[in-house]
C-alpha cells in the first residue's frame, strides 16, 4: 500500500524527535491526517513539523524499539499493527509492514525484554498478542494470544467482558522485567503477565480493584516497586507494590484525581510519573485538567494534589519530554498538544503554554536527539 508523505525540512538545533499517533477515522469525528513527525527544540519548547505518513487509519498508541531505528504503530478500531524505519539523518518514517494481531481495536503495544516481540493489547476482542520482530525489523504472524481470565465488571456498557487497556513491561531504574502490567477496564482487574512459548507456560497474576474502578492505564516509580493504576470510571489513581519475582500485586493506597467540590462526568486517561519520583500526573477527560498527585519519600500518592487546566478538551493522553523539564498533553477533541513548563521546585506546569496544532492527537512518543 502506497502511503502519502509530506515533509518540511528544518534546522538541527539541540532537541528530540516528537512521533506523534491520531485517530484518523470519520467513525471517530477525527480530524488527524496519519502519523507525524516534529522536531521539538530542548530550549524553547518550539515544534516544527517534519513529516506527515498519511493513508493510515488510525495509527494511534506508538512505540520505538530499544535502537530507536525502528517505530510500531497500531490501528486503533481496526485489527492490524505496522512497522516503520526510521531514517538515521533526519528521522522520518519509511512504511516496512503490516501484520493482523489476531484482535479488534489494538489500543496499546510494547516490546518484550528481549526486543524481539511486540505485544499488543487487543481492547475489544479481550486479549495479548504477541508478534516476533524479523531482523530487518518487520513485523512477523502472532505467535500466541493470551485471554484475561475473570467476570466482566457490572457497568452495562463499559464492562462488556474482558477490555485489557494497556500493556507495559514494567521497567525503572532498579529493574527492568518481562512482566508485561494489563490494566482491564472491563474485568475490574490489574494482571501481570508473562509470556512463554505457548499458553500453558505463560504466567498471570490478578490483582481485582474495587468495583466499577475501570483500571485504564499504568505507570511505575522510577526506583521503587511501585505501580500506578489510573482507574478511568471512578476517577482514582490505585498504587500497587509489585513483586517482580513473582509478579505479585498488592495495594498500598488510592487517591482521587478530581477536586472534592466537582460534580460532573469524567473519564480518567493518561498517567505518567517524574523522573525524580516527586509527582504523579494524570489526565481528566470531562473536568478536562491534569491532576497533580505529590509522591513522598516511599513513593506512596499524598496530598494536596493539584489541578492543571488542560487547556483544551479531551485530554487523551499526557508525556514529559526526555529531559522532564515540561508535561505534554495531547487534547484529542480541541486538536493540540499543550506544552508546559514545570516549575523546578514544585513540579506544577508553568502557566505559559506552547500549543501545537495537530488533528485528533493520541499518542507522542520521543526518539533520538537531533
Amino acid at each position: 500500500m502506497a502511503l502519502n508523505e509530506t515533509t518540511n525540512d528544518t534546522n538541527d538545533a539541540p532537541g528530540w524527535l516528537a512521533y506523534v499517533g491520531s485517530r484518523t477515522t470519520a467513525a471517530r469525528k477525527a480530524l488527524g491526517k496519519g502519523l507525524s513527525v516534529y522536531r521539538v527544540d530542548a530550549a524553547s519548547g518550539v515544534w516544527q513539523l517534519r513529516q506527515v505518513v498519511e493513508g493510515l487509519s488510525n495509527p494511534s498508541f506508538l512505540t520505538l524499539n530499544r535502537a530507536r531505528d525502528r517505530l510500531y504503530t497500531v490501528h486503533g478500531d481496526q485489527a492490524e499493527v505496522s512497522s516503520f524505519a526510521v531514517d538515521a539523518g533526519n528521522g522520518t518514517l519509511r512504511f516496512l509492514n503490516r501484520q493482523s494481531c489476531n484482535g479488534i481495536n489494538p489500543v496499546h503495544l510494547e516490546l518484550s525484554l528481549d526486543g524481539r516481540e511486540l505485544v499488543i493489547a487487543n481492547y475489544a476482542t479481550g486479549t495479548l498478542a504477541a508478534l516476533g520482530i524479523a531482523a530487518d525489523g518487520m513485523l512477523e504472524p502472532v505467535r500466541l494470544l493470551v485471554g484475561m481470565p475473570g467476570q466482566p465488571g457490572p457497568h452495562r456498557i463499559e464492562q462488556n467482558g474482558a477490555h485489557p487497556h494497556h500493556a507495559p513491561r514494567f521497567v525503572n531504574r532498579a529493574a527492568a522485567t518481562a512482566w508485561h502490567i494489563v490494566p482491564d477496564k472491563g474485568l475490574d482487574a490489574v494482571f501481570a503477565v508473562r509470556l512463554g512459548v505457548d499458553q500453558a507456560e505463560t504466567r498471570i497474576k490478578r490483582f481485582q480493584s474495587r468495583e466499577s474502578a475501570g483500571p485504564r492505564h499504568a505507570a511505575f516509580h522510577p526506583e521503587a516497586a511501585l505501580i500506578y493504576v489510573a482507574n478511568e470510571l471512578d476517577s482514582t489513581v490505585t498504587t500497587l507494590s509489585f513483586d517482580a519475582e513473582t509478579g505479585g500485586l498488592a495495594c498500598v493506597g488510592h487517591v482521587s484525581t478530581l477536586p472534592p467540590e466537582y460534580s460532573g462526568s469524567n473519564r480518567v486517561a493518561g498517567i505518567v510519573v517524574h523522573p525524580s519520583g516527586r509527582m504523579l500526573y494524570v489526565s481528566n477527560r470531562g473536568h478536562d485538567s491534569v491532576a497533580c498527585v505529590p509522591l513522598d519519600a516511599d513513593g506512596h500518592a499524598g496530598t494536596p494534589v493539584a489541578f492543571a487546566p488542560a487547556l483544551g478538551n479531551c485530554p487523551r493522553f499526557i508525556a514529559l519530554t526526555p529531559d522532564g523539564r515540561r508535561l505534554l498533553v495531547a487534547n484529542e477533541l480541541s486538536h493540540t498538544i499543550v506544552s508546559r513548563a514545570l516549575d523546578a521546585a514544585t513540579l506544577l506546569p508553568q502557566s505559559e503554554a506552547t500549543v501545537i496544532d495537530t488533528g485528533s492527537p493520541v499518542c507522542v512518543v520521543f526518539g533520538p536527539e537531533r
